[in-house]
């Protein structure tokens, strides 16, 4: 048996958002909590899911701001520390007018980055069926480091392993290194969310269906891999079957942060209760309709962490 269904290692941000502008005509920003892990976690736990943070912030008003979010969604911050020298990392989102974003961080260097090795609650990565993680905390030495020791003691406790590239060029002092660190986590992971951008990325390759034929030859390992094509739907190659199902497109877009992170908690929803192996396609299919449907929903709202849907209103889209 294990405590935890899901737990996720990474970065934990503000995303100042655009939100309207001053009686003087200045820009006001929102501090929404983020950060994709958290995120990933907070969906799960409107599913009704057990779950556990890995990560640092600083021990500042914003990093007090984000223990206090994340813990009344539920999830365990046990292993959440805190950084008495670096400030928490923030990252400013400009939208634009079809709910895409641009990202600005302020993260050199950012608490987030500072988690090292030595740090690491081994007890709680021995005992989750899941361990989630993306390449935000491999942009840098020893929280690199701090990744790559959690996804090997995870994996030899038997968890599953879930991975995001979720690429954001600014943060990587080279595409080289992004790259080099994406194909590591791909080739470490049994279940993988990745998006249509990524794909060209990786492969070069603009045809969605050949970029995943050639991940699919690379990383046997991958059990199942889900290409999310932002408005246009998902696509899951899993047990054979390649399975496409739309987007719902039913009006409201507000901005579209973290609906990649939705989707994918999603999957890992569905994965708790049917697995990864063998499965059909009526069963792939179901699990893309319940991830879209949620990932709309929380593109009607601004931010990620307190803007997740629960089943009854997921359950309405599906109807």
């Amino acid at each position: 048996m294990k405590s935890y269904d899901v737990v996720a290692l990474g970065e934990l941000l503000i995303d100042f958002t655009e939100s309207g502008i001053s009686a003087q005509g200045n820009p006001l920003w929102e501090a929404n909590p983020g950060g994709a892990p958290c995120n990933v976690l907070a969906m799960l736990n409107k599913l009704t899911h057990k779950t556990a943070f890995i990560g640092k912030v600083g021990k500042d008003v914003y990093g007090r701001q984000l223990c206090d979010v994340v813990t009344k969604a539920g999830i365990d911050t046990s292993a959440l520390l805190f950084d008495p020298e670096v400030h928490t990392t923030l990252a400013v989102v400009h939208t634009f007018e079809n709910g895409d974003r641009d990202f600005s961080f302020y993260r050199n260097p950012g608490a987030d980055m500072m988690l090292t090795k030595d740090e690491l609650p081994e007890q709680m990565l021995n005992s989750c069926r899941i361990f989630h993680f993306g390449t935000l905390s491999m942009t840098h030495d020893g929280v690199r480091e701090a990744t790559k020791a959690a996804v090997a003691i995870a994996k030899d406790a038997g968890a599953l392993i879930s991975f995001d590239p979720n690429l954001r060029p600014p943060l990587w002092s080279s595409e080289a290194l992004a790259k080099e660190n994406i194909e590591w986590g791909l080739s470490q992971a049994d279940i993988v969310k990745i998006a249509d951008n990524e794909i060209v990325f990786l492969t070069g390759e603009t045809d969605y269906d050949k970029g995943a034929a050639i991940l699919q030859e690379r990383y046997p390992n991958i059990k199942l891999l889900n290409v999310t094509l932002g408005a246009d739907g998902a696509i899951s190659f899993c047990s054979g079957h390649r399975v496409f199902v739309p987007a719902f497109r039913l009006g409201g877009t507000i901005e579209t942060t973290g609906a990649g992170d939705t989707f994918c908690a999603c999957v890992l929803h569905d994965v708790l209760g049917n697995g990864v192996e063998n499965r059909t396609v009526d069963s792939l299919k179901t699990m893309l309709r319940f991830a879209n449907a949620a990932a709309y929903l929380v593109t009607t709202k601004k931010g990620a962490i307190r803007s997740m849907p629960n089943r009854a209103e997921i359950e309405s889209i599906l109807s």
